[in-house]
């Protein structure tokens, strides 16, 4: 039988599998309007469930949004950031579904070998160098999060994420489906700069159950990561 693509790409990504010191960042940006979207979003979960080491973050962008249908997780926040990474790159190209690993060249999001090579890559150059530790300590109404010390600088970034949500669409290409999703951001908080010193910084808890934290340099790379929820083991 023909092993399906989205399982070949675990197998792949597993087979060399290292243990990470911090999470490796995926994010996937989507809508629940976009035809080409569902295959990206259930392979997300795939890798959030069954790949070692990954936080995953469903985003959502506005831009599918029409009179007839609003996607309800969609976020102009999510919009801003998928422009801040095309504008890093010398562009101003958007499109669902695209994926990035710990902030580096995009792809397609449904494309499994690319996600299984982006993985790899990422898993072994943390593996190399774990970045800044990151820890995430949270109230029922607020957020600490604390970063360690490192070379370079930054900007420290909050997601509000809800673990999984099954959602019936009413509108656009996928109307009539529901289409369940993993690790769906709810709320995105610039919290502040990091400047190689050792940090604290708090918040009011924003939208979202879970909360994930990501340190970015300049160019975008993922300098350390954590997540208040435990990714697979």
């Amino acid at each position: 039988m023909k092993t399906p693509a989205s399982l070949a790409f675990l197998m792949l990504a597993t087979g060399s599998a290292l243990a990470a010191p911090r999470p490796v960042v995926v994010e996937l940006f989507t809508s629940l309007g976009c035809s080409d979207c569902p295959p990206a979003d259930s392979m997300l979960a795939n890798v959030r469930d069954r790949v070692p080491g990954v936080l995953v973050l469903d985003m959502h962008v506005t831009y599918w949004n029409n009179l007839s249908w609003r996607d309800p997780y969609s976020l102009s926040e999510v919009d801003q950031r998928q422009k801040d990474y095309a504008a890093l790159r010398g562009g101003q190209q958007v499109y669902t579904p695209e994926a990035f690993v710990d902030g580096q060249q995009p792809f397609i999001g449904s494309d499994a070998r690319a996600m299984a090579a982006a993985l790899n890559k990422a898993r072994a150059s943390v593996a190399a160098d774990p970045g800044v530790s990151v820890t995430i300590g949270s109230s029922a109404h607020n957020i600490t999060v604390q970063l360690g010390p490192g070379s370079g600088k930054g900007v420290v970034w909050l997601f509000g994420f809800d673990p999984e949500h099954s959602t019936p669409v009413h509108g656009g290409e996928n109307a009539g489906a529901t289409i369940k999703e993993v690790n769906v951001v709810r709320s995105i908080t610039r919290l502040g700069k990091w400047r190689g010193q050792p940090l604290q910084l708090g918040t009011r808890a924003p939208p979202g159950s879970d909360f994930a934290v990501i340190l970015q340099g300049p160019d975008g790379t993922v300098l350390g990561a954590a997540s208040s929820r435990t990714p697979a083991a």
